[in-house]
C-alpha cells in the first residue's frame, strides 16, 4: 500500500528551497550589479549608525552629558515640537536621538553632469526614484566613482553632508555631525528634515529639497520669533533672501551654459565659451552678487571651481524659490498655511511637473 505522503516535511523542503533561491538570487545580484552592492553598503553603514542612538531624552538626564551639547539636544527638542504643532509637520520620531558620528564629515555627496551639456547624471533607487547625487559614507568609494565618472568625461562635484532624511521610514538620529552649526541653521535643519517627511515627491529633486529650504528658513524665522529671539529670526530671514538671490544668480548662470552648449562646438571652442561664462560667473560672486549677500562669505564663494555639476548641485536646492515665497504671501506669510497650501496644489492637479502646480489654484488648472 502507497505510503500517505508527508506533507509538513514536503512543505519545509519546498520553503528551503525558496530561501536557498532567495539568497543565491540575492548574492548574484550583489556580484553582477554595481547598484545593488551600494545600496547594500549603504543600508549597513546606516544600519550600524541606527544601532548607535541615544535617546535625546536620556542624554538631557545624564550628568556627563556636556553642557554645551545638552544645550543643542534642548534646541532640537524645542524645535521639532514647534514643527509638529505649530507648522503640522510629520514629526514621528526623527530626532529623537543622538549619534556621535566620530568624524567631521556624515558623508560625501557626489554630482555629476556631461561637460558638453547642462544634463544632471541621475542615479535610480527604491523608494525615491530617480536622484541627481549619490552619498558615500565611504571617501575612498566617493573618490573612486568621481575619478571614474571624470575619465568618462564628465564634470564632477564631491561636497560634504551633515545630514540625510529616510522620509519617515526610520527615526532619523540627530548627526554630531549637525549640531556643531550656529543655532539658527541647526533648527533650520530640523525643519528642513522634517519638510522632506511631510512632502517628497519621487524623482522630482529640485523641487523637494527647494520646498524644504523654504519650510527651513521661513519656519526657522517664525519660531525664533515666537520665543523672542529677534537676533536668530532675522538671520534666518537675511538667509532666505540670500537663497532668494542665489537662485537667482545660479538660474542666470544656467541659461547662458545652455545657450552656450546648444550651438555645435569644436572642443576648443567649447572649452573658451566654458571658461568664459565661468570666469563670468566667478567674478559676479567676488562683485555685486557676492558681496550683496547678508549670510554667506562672498570670498568663500568666489574661490569655489565651477563646472557644470556644481551649477546643478547649487540649483537642487533654490529653484524657483519664488513661487514657494508667492504662496507665502497669499497665505498672509503664515508659513504653516503657506505649507498646507503647497500640499493641497501639488496634491490636486493631475500634472506630473510640481512646480506647474504652484503657479495654480486648488481645483483650478495650472494652465487657467
Amino acid at each position: 500500500m502507497r505510503r500517505r505522503p508527508r506533507w509538513g516535511r514536503i512543505l519545509r523542503r519546498l520553503a528551503l528551497g525558496a530561501l536557498v533561491g532567495l539568497v543565491a538570487a540575492a548574492g548574484l545580484l550583489l556580484v553582477v550589479s554595481g547598484d545593488a552592492r551600494y545600496v547594500a553598503r549603504a543600508g549597513l553603514e546606516e544600519m550600524r549608525i541606527l544601532l548607535k542612538r541615544r535617546s535625546i531624552a536620556k542624554l538631557l538626564v545624564d550628568p556627563t552629558t556636556p553642557a554645551p551639547l545638552a544645550q543643542r539636544l534642548k534646541l532640537v527638542l524645542v524645535a521639532r515640537q514647534f514643527a509638529a504643532d505649530s507648522l503640522r509637520l510629520a514629526a514621528g520620531e526623527t530626532y529623537t536621538t543622538y549619534v556621535n558620528v566620530g568624524r567631521d564629515t556624515l558623508l560625501l555627496v557626489l554630482s555629476a553632469s556631461p561637460r558638453n551639456k547642462l544634463r544632471q547624471f541621475t542615479w535610480s533607487f527604491p523608494i525615491v526614484g530617480d536622484v541627481p547625487y549619490k552619498g558615500f559614507f565611504d571617501a575612498r568609494r566617493a573618490q573612486s566613482e568621481a575619478a571614474e565618472l571624470d575619465r568618462e568625461g564628465y564634470d564632477v562635484y564631491l561636497r560634504p553632508s551633515g545630514a540625510f532624511s529616510t522620509l519617515g521610514y526610520f527615526s532619523d538620529p540627530l548627526f554630531s555631525t549637525a549640531v556643531d552649526r550656529d543655532t539658527m541653521e541647526l533648527v533650520a535643519t530640523v525643519l528642513h528634515e522634517l519638510a522632506h517627511n511631510t512632502l517628497y515627491l519621487k524623482s522630482q529633486t529640485p523641487f523637494n529639497e527647494s520646498f524644504a529650504s523654504f519650510v527651513g528658513y521661513r519656519g526657522a524665522e517664525r519660531f525664533f520669533r515666537s520665543r523672542g529671539d529677534t537676533l536668530d529670526a532675522r538671520r534666518a530671514a537675511a538667509r532666505w533672501r540670500d537663497e532668494r538671490t542665489l537662485d537667482v544668480f545660479y538660474a542666470e548662470l544656467a541659461r547662458r551654459l545652455d545657450s552656450a552648449y546648444a550651438d555645435t562646438l569644436s572642443a576648443v571652442r567649447l572649452a573658451h565659451a566654458r571658461e568664459t561664462i565661468f570666469r563670468w560667473a566667478g567674478a559676479q560672486l567676488a562683485g555685486g552678487v557676492g558681496q550683496g549677500l547678508e549670510t554667506y562669505d562672498w570670498r568663500w564663494l568666489s574661490r569655489v571651481p565651477l563646472n557644470n555639476a556644481v551649477v546643478i548641485a547649487q540649483r537642487l536646492y533654490r529653484m524657483n524659490l519664488n513661487l514657494f515665497d508667492e504662496i507665502y504671501v497669499q497665505s498672509n506669510a503664515d508659513i504653516a498655511e503657506a505649507i498646507r497650501a503647497i500640499q493641497i496644489r501639488v496634491f490636486t492637479q493631475p500634472d506630473q511637473d510640481p512646480y506647474r502646480a504652484l503657479y495654480s489654484r486648488p481645483g483650478v488648472p495650472a494652465d487657467e
